[in-house]
């Protein structure tokens, strides 16, 4: 099951559960949509590996399995 994080790991924007600029690499890597355009290439920072748009939960199944609250540190704050 997708942890779905809660921020971009390259600039800190809040990713909520449900955001439609959330992406993810295989090893479930997040990042926005700016950071992923803008600053990496389309590449994860991580792995190597392309970003795909992260699948949302439905609200029936996040009160049940919610979304992860641990902050992650940036991979590249400051770039």
């Amino acid at each position: 099951m997708l942890e779905l994080r809660s921020h971009c790991e390259c600039c800190g924007k809040d990713l909520a559960p449900d955001a439609t600029d959330a992406r993810i690499c295989s090893f479930e890597c997040t990042f926005c949509a700016a950071c992923v355009e803008s600053r990496l290439g389309g590449a994860c920072p991580n792995c190597g590996g392309d970003l795909q748009v992260r699948p949302r939960r439905s609200a029936a199944l996040l009160d049940k399995y919610p979304a992860a609250t641990q902050r992650r540190p940036l991979v590249c704050a400051g770039s």
